[in-house]
């Protein structure tokens, strides 16, 4: 036994699973293997990242795995958060909340549709926990989470607490700016824009048109590809290329949303590169344009 991994069983408020099945811990569900060691306090976060460090081992933090795609063999060790949190918290409305980054987001928008707080529509249907979303940026056609952000709580490397001050250079679509290699989000303090008696209606109408519009009760990782042009979006560009439905093994692009792949079963990772490449290949064949991954992956 390594002498990394002895630390790792033996670190009180941590869970360690060695060489376990992460498969369910993205919502896209393709197969994948590897360490994981989910951490219960912020404290015991503050003692295993000196530990990684220490050890110079790498590691990728899985929230609820919505927009992560892992390897079939995962080598760096994978980090769940599981912070404890009172729900009581969100029994009444606020002016600031101090969230953990482990919560979902969809407590969040039960808690928008409650009080009716502006704003807070913008990550209407996201499947994310906060760190998750706030990581890169998460948003829908209403806006994104960044513009209720007023301050981000992170852990170092070293095992300290960093807190970092959010601006307007902050975050840029699905991206931020601040959280430095080896950090980790543990919180955040969040704002809403004030009161408005619609705003219950129209997270619900959203949620109504997002049900209609993508495939939200498959196996999926949600949008695959950033939108290269606002007026543009990547799921109507696949649309045109007419490759909705096509399929590889267990894997097909959603015949709803061009932007979604579907697993029906037990896809790989080869089956979803080898659509990736087929779209890149149809989108510079006809429009001379890429796609950037929205979906993060380990190595790319």
């Amino acid at each position: 036994m390594s002498d990394l991994l002895k630390e790792l069983m033996s670190l009180d408020d941590c869970t360690f699973h060695q060489n376990c099945d992460l498969t369910s811990f993205t919502t896209f569900k393709l197969k994948s293997v590897g360490d994981l060691i989910e951490v219960h306090s912020v404290s015991a976060l503050q003692n295993l990242l000196p530990k990684l460090n220490k050890f110079h081992k790498n590691f990728l933090v899985v929230g609820w795995g919505a927009n992560q795609i892992l390897p079939a063999q995962c080598d760096e060790l994978v980090i769940h958060l599981d912070f404890s949190f009172d729900k009581k918290y969100l029994e009444e409305k606020k002016d600031e909340y101090i969230l953990p980054a482990s919560l979902g987001i969809n407590h969040l928008t039960a808690h928008a549709v409650t009080f009716g707080l502006k704003g807070w529509e913008v990550f209407t249907g996201i499947p994310a926990s906060l760190g998750g979303a706030i990581f890169m940026n998460a948003g829908t056609n209403l806006g994104e989470i960044g513009s209720l952000i007023k301050k981000v709580m992170l852990v170092t490397p070293e095992g300290k607490i960093r807190e970092e001050l959010i601006t307007h250079e902050s975050f840029s679509y699905r991206k931020n700016h601040f959280v430095r290699p080896g950090e980790i989000i543990i919180g955040a303090v969040m704002i809403h824009h004030g009161v408005d008696e619609k705003i219950s209606q129209k997270i619900k109408d959203y949620l109504q048109y997002r049900k209609i519009s993508q495939p939200l009760t498959t196996k999926n990782c949600g949008c695959v590809f950033k939108n290269p042009m606002k007026e543009f979006p990547a799921g109507k560009l696949i649309d045109l290329l007419q490759l909705k439905g096509v399929q590889s093994g267990d894997l097909k692009i959603s015949p709803k949303h061009g932007n979604f792949m579907e697993n029906s079963g037990k896809a790989n990772w080869d089956q979803f590169k080898a659509l990736v490449d087929l779209i890149n290949f149809e989108m510079d064949h006809f429009y001379g344009l890429e796609f950037e991954l929205e979906v993060k992956i380990p190595y790319h």
